[in-house]
């Protein structure tokens, strides 16, 4: 794989970018427009612009650590110097402004609210006990980002930032489960270093099926639920059960449950 695109780190990036581009589908045609226009292509773009910067300023900020446990990324490696991702990152804000910027105010700050809280968490919260904190705020401004993008009204999704708190805790612990050992072997003290491995595991496990069955039955018991939000919601459960075999099947799982479970709520609360 190319270095550059080694950079951006190209799963999460392709995983919340499509989550945000068939939430801005859904809620542009339930507002009345186009499930594939302008706006919707704009808004996708400004996201895949901001994950384009978090994931080169995070190799940045990393290459002394990845050096001495991770020699095979991109900059310890010599594939990519650190002045190239700078650039990367500096190209990824450029794309996301630059599409911000025609739909208005409100997607331009929440973007840039959401990326300056990933840069915080890359160059100094990801080693900290507060690693999650910025998950929480960036991952829950999504999807008040993607509905002013699209023109939605903002009370839509209201709901849904505060549902995407805990998910986007467990996915960052599921994430950093995978690099524990290497973790430790730097010196980190994040959140999953002090609950340990085990713990990491449960509370990510846990959380992430917690709210998958959770929103589910309020759906259910609401007349919310219909075939096709019920199936997609299923698809996300097991997603995330099948996770249980170990952290890197549970990453993949929270990937997909993400995307699924997005589509159900839009659908179903349209």
């Amino acid at each position: 794989m190319p270095a550059v695109l080694r950079l951006i780190h190209p799963a999460p990036t392709a995983a919340v970018v499509t989550l945000a581009a068939a939430l801005a589908a859904i809620l542009s045609t339930q507002a009345g427009g186009a499930p594939i226009g302008t706006r919707v292509a704009l808004i996708a773009a400004s996201v895949l612009g901001s994950q384009v910067l978090t994931g080169a300023l995070n190799d940045w900020a990393d290459r002394g650590r990845d050096a001495a446990v991770q020699p095979t990324k991109p900059i310890p490696a010599g594939s990519a110097s650190p002045t190239t991702a700078l650039l990367v990152a500096s190209s990824g804000l450029l794309l996301q402004v630059a599409t911000s910027l025609p739909l208005g105010a409100a997607p331009l700050l929440l973007g840039l609210a959401a990326s300056a809280s990933a840069a915080a968490y890359n160059l100094w919260l990801s080693r900290s006990i507060f690693s999650f904190v910025p998950y929480l705020i960036s991952f829950g401004l999504l999807p008040l980002w993607v509905a002013s993008g699209v023109g939605a009204p903002l009370d839509r999704v209201a709901a849904a930032s505060l549902l995407v708190g805990p998910f986007a805790v467990a996915a960052h612990l599921a994430n950093t489960l995978r690099d524990f050992d290497v973790d430790a072997r730097a010196g980190s003290a994040n959140l999953a270093q002090h609950l340990g491995r085990g713990g990491t595991f449960g509370v990510a496990w846990g959380m992430a099926m917690a709210v998958g069955i959770g929103v589910g039955l309020a759906f259910g018991l609401t007349g919310q639920l219909n075939a096709v939000t019920m199936a997609l919601g299923l698809a996300g459960i097991v997603a995330v059960g099948q996770g249980l075999t170990g952290p890197e099947r549970l990453w993949g799982g929270m990937l997909v449950a993400a995307v699924c479970w997005t589509a159900a709520w839009a659908l179903a609360t349209g």
